[in-house]
């Protein structure tokens, strides 16, 4: 099993010490270093300041919204990051949720899993640099009756072909990734829950596409938090408004595939009560509904030999890449962390 690190959104406070997580990241020998965008800061320039200033790591996006780019568009920028990291670039995909999709973007969000296979299927083909035309029931390449004519990629990517993760949560969206994609994108993954929550539906989407889960990538993003096993309460605690925020927050009441999985991990009752006070205004509330064994299992606490000990459960389940997201009061707690989680990948045998 691998690691990785997410730097998340760019803006978020820690901007400052971000290059110096990377770069330590690079030194420990991190396999990828991953970039976050929503409404804020881009992945792609965050992407491209990190290539240029680190060695080995490669760099991805977790996730390029599928609603703020053209699909031609994000082939141009998938190879130029390649070409200019030296082969080192990851394409992340996402379809975001409706509120970003129809708030900030302006597009529709409808039929994701539809868009999603064809948006792939015009990313792949621009990147073969053969002429793009393209026949389908969301895009049409070129558009007909005008003056444009079928164009291909000037740009050389640095390999032939670049790996492509999507973002999945749900049953038939994991389907459809392990059917179409190289790896999946996963959050809030739970090594108790993984078989019945991902692992099942992208198995079975490698099935349809006549393949196995040998060499794809199953990369789950955790956050870390490093101390004393007496403390893991208190380190719990940390997560809560991140954990309040996308179980009760993202989406819409009636599309947050963040609360639906707290629910297919059993905690239905919990995920409804966590929604109703988060979307009334009462964030503190929903994070104090938030159960304690939530966070613990969709998180990496306490002690290192604790932690290795979680790794050996991810490894178990299926997991072939674990993304860290260290939390830490200022950069030296988070470059702790980054070593923490090296020692910890040491002590399971999985480095």
């Amino acid at each position: 099993m691998r690691l990785g690190i997410n730097l998340g959104y760019w803006g978020a406070g820690m901007d400052s010490d971000n290059l110096a997580v990377a770069q330590e990241a690079d030194r420990l020998g991190y396999s990828v270093c991953w970039a976050a965008e929503a409404y804020g800061s881009d992945a792609a320039t965050v992407l491209s300041w990190v290539a240029a200033q680190t060695e080995r790591i490669d760099i991805g996006s977790a996730i390029f919204q599928i609603p703020a780019r053209a699909p031609a568009m994000t082939a141009m920028t998938a190879a130029t990051l390649d070409s200019l990291s030296g082969g080192r670039f990851r394409l992340g995909l996402g379809v975001s949720g409706p509120q970003v999709s129809e708030g900030w973007y302006g597009v529709k969000f409808d039929k994701p899993l539809a868009r999603t296979r064809e948006y792939v299927d015009i990313v792949r083909k621009a990147m073969t640099r053969e002429r793009l035309s393209y026949e389908g029931e969301h895009w049409t390449l070129p558009l007909p009756g005008g003056p444009g004519k079928p164009l291909k990629l000037t740009v050389h990517p640095q390999r032939e072909h670049i790996p492509l993760y999507i973002a999945a949560i749900g049953p038939k969206n994991l389907q459809q990734t392990g059917e179409i994609a190289d790896g999946a994108l996963l959050i809030f993954p739970s090594a108790d829950h993984l078989e019945e929550t991902a692992i099942s539906h992208l198995r079975a989407g490698r099935e349809k596409a006549g393949k196995t889960l040998d060499g794809f990538d199953v990369c789950p993003t955790l956050p870390l938090a490093v101390g004393a096993d007496k403390d893991v309460s208190a380190l719990a605690d940390m997560f809560r408004p991140y954990t309040a925020l996308y179980v009760g927050g993202m989406g819409s009441p009636k599309q947050n595939f963040y609360n639906q999985l707290a629910q297919r991990m059993g905690y239905g009752k919990e995920a409804a009560e966590i929604q109703e006070k988060y979307l009334s205004g009462d964030k503190e509330g929903a994070a104090a509904a938030i159960p304690e064994r939530l966070i613990d299992q969709t998180t990496l606490l306490g002690s290192v030999e604790r932690i290795a000990e979680r790794m050996q459960a991810y490894a178990a389940a299926g997991v072939t890449t674990l993304t860290l997201a260290p939390a830490g009061f200022g950069l030296e707690d988070r470059l702790a962390s980054l070593r923490a989680g090296t020692e910890a990948l040491e002590r399971a045998g999985l480095a």
